[in-house]
């Protein structure tokens, strides 16, 4: 199987180099669904709040409404607004339809002005180890999108605990930016091209739905 040829995602790699295990017996073989969980639900539900908030200008449920003093900041920003903005990019890097992708995603938000792009991720989980990874593709997926873009501010917004962590790209940088995503691409490639899927036990494996596998453990 050459590199091209396997689809991704951030999640999906990240869920990858998580457990390849776990990656082949729900993504490849289909044997087991992922769930969402209570904890994924809610954060899809707080997603469309503030997407329809800063996006559309509508109100924010009375149970949302603690969050609109940290989204002034969203509204108040100049430029082209693109609220859960799609992209995809073929193996050439270059854009494709949604369908035809080597690796897409979807950033909550993106404000384009002038040279200069601004990207936010929503988080409403613990802000105690922020992870830029998602934020670096997505700057990469801009770049390419739109050419006039040379530089990409991009933010984690933690909106349960009012932490925000700020990201700077450069597309000068672009090559180095892409190689820290390849050695895992790689490895998910000799996967496939193996059949070699590796446990890796963690303390999560009591939400692992692969039950037949010998580090499963009920929570």
């Amino acid at each position: 199987m050459e590199t091209h040829e396997v689809k991704w995602s951030f999640s999906s790699l990240k869920d990858y180099i998580n457990c390849p295990r776990q990656y082949q017996e729900i993504k490849v073989l289909k044997n087991y669904t992922k769930y969402p969980t209570a904890e994924m639900r809610y954060g899809t539900e707080v997603h469309k709040a503030i997407e329809d908030y800063v996006g559309e200008g509508k109100p924010l449920a009375a149970n949302y409404e603690r969050f609109a003093e940290q989204l002034q900041p969203l509204i108040d920003m100049e430029g082209e607004k693109h609220p859960e903005l799609r992209m995809a990019i073929g193996f050439d890097r270059k854009p494709c339809r949604w369908g035809e992708y080597w690796v897409r995603g979807i950033a909550d938000l993106v404000v384009l002005n002038d040279d200069t792009a601004f990207i936010v991720d929503y988080k409403t989980g613990s802000s105690k180890y922020p992870d830029p990874k998602q934020l670096q593709l997505m700057a990469l997926m801009v770049f390419a999108h739109f050419p006039q873009i040379k530089h990409v501010k991009a933010g984690l917004l933690f909106v349960m605990h009012e932490h925000f962590f700020m990201f700077e790209y450069a597309r000068a940088d672009e090559e180095k930016l892409w190689q820290d995503f390849y050695p895992h691409l790689e490895r998910l490639r000799l996967s496939y091209e193996n059949g070699v899927w590796q446990e890796n036990p963690t303390a999560l494996c009591g939400w692992c739905p692969v039950k037949r596998c010998q580090f499963y453990k009920e929570k």
